[in-house]
């Protein structure tokens, strides 16, 4: 009954997000002030920062990244399509997939994604002239946007998966926001690491204390609300060893009425 019950929860979440909307999800919190590269304390230029250490320590290799709950985002592969030769971007949401499609494809995007290009090519220490350089090189390592499940104990096709496993994992706002509970949040984990290959990376931004968020206009979607120990705790239970924990605080201007979140952290574990 528990479980029937858990699996009623998770669908009525995918409901919702069938009124998600990309373009509004985008505009919401990919524009400034969230992503005002002129601030140090923006929140999109710290994401950007932590995949750019992330990807420069020198600890993670290998050929395949997969990138689970893309959502109509790029962000969060701009470090590492310099580091891998194949990228994978997933998302649950079809009009997610066309979104990102639309940009590899060179048509007309939601977003001007140049700007946060521009950024990540600077913290590279690469000139004005690298943008279009680095544009074409995601272009060129994206394979395929696929459907993912993270509530299904295998969250991809196996078939998109040809060499068995992922060398590094990224996932950005993801399993906090598709679970109806922190249980569901660490069971979703375990489905993903069941992607990686032993001694991969796994890269996790999330939000901290947020129970909603607006996913369009009246389209709120609830949020496991979780704190740093909660986090942990999950990693823990679902066989990683954490490297490294970050925690952005979330300044009060940039409360702009689209969420309640406080903060949000990230996370550079290995896959023991």
């Amino acid at each position: 009954m528990e479980g029937k019950c858990k699996e009623n929860e998770i669908a009525a979440i995918a409901d919702i997000y069938q009124s998600f909307d990309p373009a509004a999800y985008l505009q919401n919190n990919y524009t400034s002030p969230r992503a005002d590269f002129g601030r140090k304390d923006s929140i999109v230029p710290w994401k950007l920062a932590c995949f750019h250490r992330a990807f420069t320590d020198g600890d993670i290799s290998g050929e395949l990244l997969v990138d689970i709950g893309s959502g109509p985002t790029l962000y969060q592969v701009m470090s590492g399509c310099e580091v891998f030769n194949k990228v994978l971007l997933t998302d649950f949401l079809e009009v997610n997939r066309q979104e990102l499609k639309g940009w590899l494809q060179d048509e007309k995007s939601s977003l001007d994604w140049t700007p946060y290009f521009q950024h990540v090519c600077k913290l590279e220490g690469r000139g004005p002239s690298a943008v279009r350089e680095k544009i074409a090189r995601l272009r060129e390592v994206v394979k395929d946007v696929v459907p993912v499940n993270i509530h299904l104990p295998q969250p991809v096709s196996p078939d998109v998966l040809p060499q068995g496993k992922a060398d590094c994992l990224v996932s950005c706002f993801c399993l906090e926001s598709s679970s109806p509970d922190l249980a569901t949040f660490t069971k979703a984990m375990g489905h993903i690491s069941s992607l990686l290959r032993q001694n991969g990376h796994l890269l996790l931004i999330g939000a901290l204390e947020e129970s909603y968020y607006l996913g369009g206009p009246g389209v709120k979607i609830p949020v496991v609300p979780l704190n740093e120990a909660q986090v942990c705790a999950s990693l823990q239970e679902t066989g990683f060893t954490l490297i490294r924990l970050e925690v952005y605080t979330l300044p009060r201007d940039m409360s702009v009425g689209v969420d309640d979140v406080t903060g949000v952290f990230f996370v550079k574990a290995r896959k023991n």
